[in-house]
């Protein structure tokens, strides 16, 4: 006869924590959880930060993730609603963008200002976006499905043994020569291994592109969980890194936490100073070298287009690959029409569709069948 062990009500909201930190890749054994609970019942905690302290101390997650296991406990204890962020307080991986001139360029943006989505300002406006409920698409499962065998590659630095190789594998024909008394009866090559490319992502978030900021997430996440070198940032008049928070497994999560460290959601557009604070800063800098770099964005810049240009040429130097994905494409003829995109075209290698994830996810697996450098 089975027993139902049947835990008290005040403690079911911690173990359920220790259960959300599992399914996000933390490790925590059964031993954690109830030295977990002890610590909680020994304390008899007066606010979240007693809470926050037992749970370093017994659960013990590793160092670099540390972030991850704030925003869960954030996520679990306070809900996504009680997440609060100081917009002067913003850490290093928010880049505010300079302002070229002062404030009383354009008017501040009214309620109803920008409402359609299908123009460019670069009046900052800072927002919070709430994601709706999540649903699995065709192209999603498709990433997810396709990535690990037909994402870009690249020759790494290790040898690895092989039947046809530039190199000879002298190691191992001396010792087979061993059994012939001496005698090379074959030689054993090596050639080298083959690694992920890495891949950077630069979304475009401002209000021109509003109608597909959502998808784009969806898709950024899943392209986060199926390659291991991702590195995703968006853009409208901040730069935000938010590869952090799209590492989460769990879509909603992840897609919650990344909400709420944006702040120029629907907001202006300065693509061209978002670009040249990216590679100001050397630590972002780093990441577009040798990447598959594609930037999700219609091209529709206020500011001055010979920034955009001076920043996708810099761009276009470091990297492996420049993909401009615009929703403008709309056909396998296109012709840039807007100052920015004709600015850039010579700079970039794809020009291409980026207006529905379908066509997202075809391009990110088309480019696996470029020239392995």
């Amino acid at each position: 006869m089975s027993v139902e062990l049947q835990l008290p009500q005040a403690a079911r909201v911690f173990v359920s924590f220790v259960a959300l930190l599992r399914a996000n890749g933390f490790a925590v054994a059964p031993e954690q959880t109830t030295m977990f609970l002890t610590a909680i019942e020994l304390l008899g905690p007066r606010d979240l930060g007693d809470i926050r302290q037992a749970a370093l101390a017994t659960l013990a997650p590793p160092p670099e993730r540390r972030a991850t296991f704030d925003r869960l406990f954030d996520l679990h204890f306070r809900g996504s609603e009680a997440i609060t962020r100081d917009d002067d307080g913003e850490d290093d991986e928010t880049v505010r963008l300079q302002e070229e001139g002062r404030g009383d360029e354009e008017p501040l943006l009214s309620d109803d200002a920008n409402e359609s989505g299908l123009t460019a300002t670069r009046t900052e406006a800072l927002v919070e976006r709430r994601f709706a409920q999540l649903s699995s698409t065709d192209a999603l499962r498709r990433l997810t499905r396709e990535a690990p065998r037909r994402l870009p590659r690249r020759r790494g630095h290790r040898r690895r043994q092989a039947r046809r190789g530039p190199f000879a594998d002298l190691r191992r024909t001396l010792r087979d020569s061993v059994r012939s008394d001496g005698e090379v009866l074959r030689l054993r090559h090596l050639k080298r291994r083959q690694r992920p490319r890495k891949f950077l992502l630069l979304i475009d978030v401002s209000g021109s592109m509003k109608s597909r900021t959502e998808e784009n997430m969806k898709l950024a996440h899943a392209l986060v969980q199926a390659a291991p070198n991702v590195e995703v940032f968006t853009f409208g008049t901040r730069l935000t890194r938010v590869t952090r928070a799209l590492r989460m497994k769990r879509r909603e999560q992840a897609l919650n936490a990344a909400a709420h460290l944006v702040s120029d959601w629907d907001g202006g557009t300065r693509i061209g100073d978002a670009l040249q604070a990216f590679l100001a800063v050397p630590r972002f800098g780093g990441y577009a070298r040798g990447a598959a770099v594609i930037v999700v964005s219609d091209g529709l810049e206020r500011g001055a287009p010979e920034a955009l240009r001076d920043a996708v040429a810099k761009l276009s130097r470091r990297a492996w690959r420049l993909s401009w994905l615009t929703p403008l494409a709309t056909s396998p003829g296109f012709r840039p029409q807007t100052e920015a995109l004709v600015a850039i075209e010579r700079f970039v290698d794809d020009l291409v569709d980026g207006g529905s994830s379908a066509s997202i996810v075809a391009h990110v697996l088309a480019l696996g069948r470029r020239r392995v450098a």
